[in-house]
């Protein structure tokens, strides 16, 4: 790589972090450890080690519990108390965020937003042909196999907070 093009990459992650700080309105808490810092982190180390991905040097890992919600779904299996369901929940909820929560007030960071896909319209282009080249390497379909095991996270707290509510339970999670 050309020391312009580190620059470059350098400049669009430091924009990306420092628009993503700049945020007008801040969320009542975070949802992560290190608040909005931490995400911003997080954010930038994700775009930066996307080209990494892209040709299959690295791969994310795919937590356990969001196999298994891939593996059966709507299994209770071992869930017949309320504790365990809430239990169950709060694991689900570590991997995959927050739930959806009634009432709460959406905000949009644009600023940030935009930053970021600056940043990943760069980084992206470190690659020609990256489309193929992430289908040739395996990342396209580790992608697709990291969504498809996500949606069936998102499922299972679903169907598993249905499950708990409909048991009556009152059990936090």
């Amino acid at each position: 790589m050309t020391s312009k093009f580190c620059v470059m990459v350098g400049a669009a992650l430091l924009l990306a972090t420092s628009a993503a700080q700049a945020q007008v309105k801040p969320p009542a808490k975070p949802t992560e450890p290190g608040g909005r810092w931490g995400q911003t982190k997080e954010k930038a180390a994700e775009i930066g080690t996307q080209p990494v991905r892209d040709v299959g040097l690295s791969k994310r890992e795919i937590p356990p519990i969001l196999e298994k919600a891939y593996n059966d779904t709507y299994s209770v299996k071992g869930l017949r108390t309320c504790v365990a369901l809430a239990n169950e929940i709060k694991a689900l909820n570590a991997v995959l965020g927050p739930d959806y929560q009634v009432g709460n007030e959406y905000s949009e960071n644009r600023a940030g937003k935009l930053a970021e896909a600056g940043g990943k319209a760069v980084v992206n282009s470190i690659i020609p042909f990256r489309g193929l080249v992430r289908e040739l390497t395996g990342a396209a379909p580790n992608d697709r196999h990291m969504n498809a095991v996500v949606d069936a996270g998102l499922a299972r707290r679903g169907f598993l907070r249905g499950v708990h509510l409909k048991q009556g339970c009152k059990t936090k999670f």
